[in-house]
């Protein structure tokens, strides 16, 4: 990563870990999952309400490192109206990007290519793929109660 790349990198993680966008509770979610990173601390909760096939809304609450907490913030920007199937893909994309198995240029990222740094630190990417993590568990709650996700494998 080039000066400039990991300029944009930490600006981009402090920004969203200071002032997280869509942080707090979301009334009348429809989904909901909490993720946990023991190695590290990290605690986030996910909250989505669905129109049909459609994320509506999305909120966050938690508790993380400052790659974590700016990786479910930004997150919620991009999955915030897409639906169901765009907002899976784009997680399978960014995994794959942190991950290594996917060139982040060849990655359909949008502003999310800004956290493809993490991949240079492997021990923080469970960090940033948290949020991700606990969103995925939400989509696929069907009766709205909170369920409850440890991270493991990147």
């Amino acid at each position: 990563m080039n000066n400039a790349e990991n300029d944009l990198y930490q600006e981009v993680v402090l920004e969203h870990k200071r002032a997280p966008r869509n942080f707090g509770t979301l009334e009348h979610a429809t989904h909901q999952a909490q993720g946990t990173n023991p190695s590290c601390g990290d605690r986030v909760a996910v909250q989505l309400r669905l129109d049909g096939e459609r994320v509506a809304d999305i909120r966050f609450t938690g508790q993380g490192c400052a790659i974590c907490m700016a990786s479910t913030s930004m997150m919620t920007e991009a999955v915030k109206g897409r639906d169901l199937a765009a907002a899976q893909a784009l997680q399978q994309h960014f995994r794959a990007v942190l991950t290594g198995e996917e060139d982040p240029e060849e990655a359909p990222l949008g502003k999310l290519i800004s956290l493809a740094g993490v991949r240079q630190y492997p021990s923080r990417i469970k960090c940033a793929l948290l949020g991700w993590h606990a969103l995925m568990h939400a989509i696929a709650d069907n009766d709205g109660q909170p369920v409850s996700t440890e991270e493991g494998q990147p």
